[in-house]
C-alpha cells in the first residue's frame, strides 16, 4: 500500500503500529529521541532515526526533524499514533504539502474537530445532542454572566483548544464566575497558546462513554460499539472496558447512529472516536471527537475481532470499510488497565530502571507494552508503560481474569499503579457497574 511507513511516536503505541505494519507487509521506520536510543520500538522497526534530545519539544514534537526523517527514510506515509502530533492540524498540513500520507483525517478535519466550539457546532448541525452552552466563545466576564443566567449553575468553563481534561474550570456560583473565567483564559493561553473559552452546563455525575468509528473515502461509515471510560483521575482515563454495562442495545444504536451521522456530515475518513457524557436517564450529549486511534482501542478489538490499527492503515491507503454495520458483532467482555510508572497513592511519577519483570499471560490476556527487564523508564514522557487487557465471555469473568493478571504482573525497580487497579477490581461499586466519573473521588 505504501512504500514505507514512518512512525512518529514512541512506547507501546509505536510497537503496536510496527506489529500491524508487519502483518500488512509494510516496512517501518522508527524515530527516537536520544533518551530512547535503546527503546523497543527502535529494535523492532526495519530502520530507526534519531530526531533530537530527550525533551519532547526537541524531538517528538519537532516537526522539521520528523519531516526530515521522512525524507531521509523515503517513507510514503506517516503514522502519528496518539498524543504528541497526532491531532496537530498544522503538522498534518505539512505532511500533505510534503507529499507524505498522514495516516489520519485531513488537516482541515483535524482543525475543525480539534476546536471544541466548531466541533459542537458541527454536532448540533448533524442533530447530535449537546448540553446547553454559550454557542460561541466568551469574550469577557460580563458576557459570561449573561450566559450563565441562561444555562444555570453548576457550569463548566472550557478551553476551545483544550483536551485531555485540561483547561477546564467548574463553577458552582455566580460569585465565583468572574475569577474562574479569567483563570481559565490564562491557563488556556499558557497550555494551548489560545485563550478562547466557552461555557457549558455541567452534567452531574455522568458516565463517559465513547463510540469507535471507521470511515472510508467512499462515504462508508460504521461504528464498533461503545467503550466505558468513566474511571478517571483529573479527567485522565485509568481503566476502560467494552461493552458498557450501562448501555443497552437501544442506547447503543442511538449513540452509534448519531456518531455515524456526524462523521458523514463532516466527510470524515479514517478511525476516530466520538466521546459523550451520558446522564442517569440515559440521555447522551456530545463532548468531543478524537481524530486518532485511542489508547483504549484494544477493548473494542477484543469484543469485535477487528484489528483497528490495520484497518486504519488500510483506510488511509484508500481501501473501503471492511464490512457493513449489520455485520458488526459484539461478543464477550474486555477490560483494559493502564499501567503507569507512578506511586499508586500519590500518583507521583516513578521513573527508573526495571530490575525484574514478569508479564502475565494465558488465554484472554494481552499486554501491549514496550518495557523489558533492565529498561530505564525515562522521566520525560507520559508515565504509562503498559496496557493490560483481558477478554472473557462475561464481565464477571473478565474482572476475575483481570484480578489474576494484575496479581501476576510483577515489576521491580519502580513503583506502579497496579495496587490501585487491584483495589478497583475488588470494589463493590465497580463490580456492580456503578462507575460514574466521580468513582475515584468517592474513596477520598
Amino acid at each position: 500500500m505504501f512504500n514505507k511507513i514512518l512512525i512518529a511516536n514512541r512506547g507501546e503505541i509505536a510497537v503496536r503500529i510496527i506489529r500491524a505494519c508487519k502483518e500488512l507487509g509494510e516496512r517501518t521506520v522508527a524515530v527516537f529521541s536520544e533518551e530512547d536510543r535503546d527503546a523497543l520500538h527502535t529494535r523492532l522497526a526495519d530502520g530507526a532515526l534519531c530526531i533530537g534530545p530527550a525533551n519532547s519539544a526537541d524531538s517528538y514534537l519537532n516537526v522539521s526533524s520528523i519531516i526530515s526523517a521522512v525524507e531521509i527514510a523515503d517513507a510514503g506515509a506517516l503514522h502519528p499514533g496518539y498524543g504528541f502530533l497526532s491531532e496537530n492540524a498544522a503538522f498534518a498540513e505539512v505532511c500533505e504539502n510534503s507529499g507524505v500520507k498522514f495516516i489520519g483525517p485531513t488537516s482541515q478535519i483535524i482543525r475543525l474537530m480539534g476546536n471544541k466550539v466548531s466541533a459542537k457546532k458541527e454536532a448540533e448541525r448533524a442533530g447530535v445532542p449537546v448540553l446547553p452552552w454559550s454557542e460561541k466563545p466568551i469574550e469577557d466576564e460580563k458576557e459570561a454572566l449573561e450566559v450563565s443566567k441562561k444555562i444555570g449553575f453548576p457550569l463548566i468553563i472550557k478551553a476551545s483548544s483544550g483536551g485531555g481534561g485540561r483547561g477546564m474550570k467548574l463553577v458552582h456560583t455566580q460569585a465565583a464566575l468572574a475569577s474562574s473565567f479569567h483563570l481559565a483564559r490564562r491557563e488556556a493561553l499558557s497550555i494551548f497558546g489560545d485563550a478562547e473559552v466557552f461555557l457549558e452546563k455541567y452534567c452531574i455525575k455522568p458516565r463517559h462513554i465513547e463510540i469507535q468509528i471507521l470511515a472510508d473515502e467512499h462515504g462508508n461509515v460504521i461504528h464498533l460499539g461503545e467503550r466505558e471510560c468513566s474511571i478517571q483521575r483529573r479527567h485522565q482515563k485509568i481503566l476502560e472496558e467494552a461493552p458498557s454495562l450501562f448501555v443497552d442495545p437501544k442506547l447503543r444504536e442511538k449513540m452509534g447512529d448519531a456518531s455515524v451521522k456526524l462523521c458523514k456530515a463532516i466527510g470524515y475518513v479514517g478511525v476516530g472516536t466520538i466521546e459523550y457524557l451520558v446522564d442517569e436517564d440515559k440521555k447522551f450529549y456530545f463532548m468531543e471527537m478524537n481524530t486518532r486511534v485511542q489508547v483504549e482501542h484494544p477493548v473494542t478489538e477484543e469484543v469485535t475481532g477487528i484489528d483497528i490499527l490495520k484497518e486504519q492503515i488500510k483506510l488511509a491507503a484508500g481501501h473501503k470499510v471492511l464490512m457493513k454495520q449489520k455485520e458488526v458483532r459484539f461478543k464477550g467482555h474486555s477490560i483494559e488497565c493502564r499501567i503507569n510508572a507512578e506511586d499508586p497513592n500519590t500518583y507521583v511519577p516513578s521513573p527508573g530502571k526495571i530490575t525484574e519483570l514478569y508479564v502475565p499471560g494465558g488465554p484472554g490476556v494481552r499486554v501491549d507494552t514496550a518495557i523489558y527487564c533492565n529498561y530505564k523508564v525515562p522521566p520525560h514522557y507520559d508515565p504509562m508503560i503498559a496496557k493490560l487487557i483481558v477478554y472473557a465471555e462475561t464481565r464477571r469473568d473478565a474482572i476475575k481474569k483481570m484480578t489474576s493478571a494484575l496479581e501476576e504482573f510483577h515489576i521491580e525497580g519502580i513503583k506502579t499503579n497496579i495496587p490501585l487497579h487491584l483495589k478497583i477490581m475488588k470494589d463493590h461499586d465497580y463490580i456492580a457497574g456503578d462507575v460514574t466519573i466521580d468513582f475515584l473521588s468517592r474513596w477520598s
